[in-house]
């Protein structure tokens, strides 16, 4: 495997569980029970970039994975 492969897709997937975890959704189980009644709002400012920012991750990611799998040579 092309270790420059591997290096990026380790930055990528840091980078993809840092994005997530910053998200904010609800707070556990009060947002289950009613303490949250903003389900369907829009996403604005910061919010609305980190998403974006978060998709083009996936797409890097799903891109590094593929092309570590097509690189790979055959055993």
């Amino acid at each position: 495997m092309n270790p420059f492969l591997s290096i990026g897709q380790i930055i990528v997937g840091l980078a993809l569980m840092a994005s997530i975890l910053l998200q904010s959704r609800g707070t556990g189980l009060s947002g289950t029970f009613g303490g949250d009644s903003a389900v369907y709002r829009s996403r604005r400012g910061v919010e609305r970039r980190l998403w974006q920012f978060t998709i083009i991750l996936i797409v890097l990611f799903v891109l590094f994975s593929l092309a570590a799998y097509i690189y790979t040579p055959a055993a």
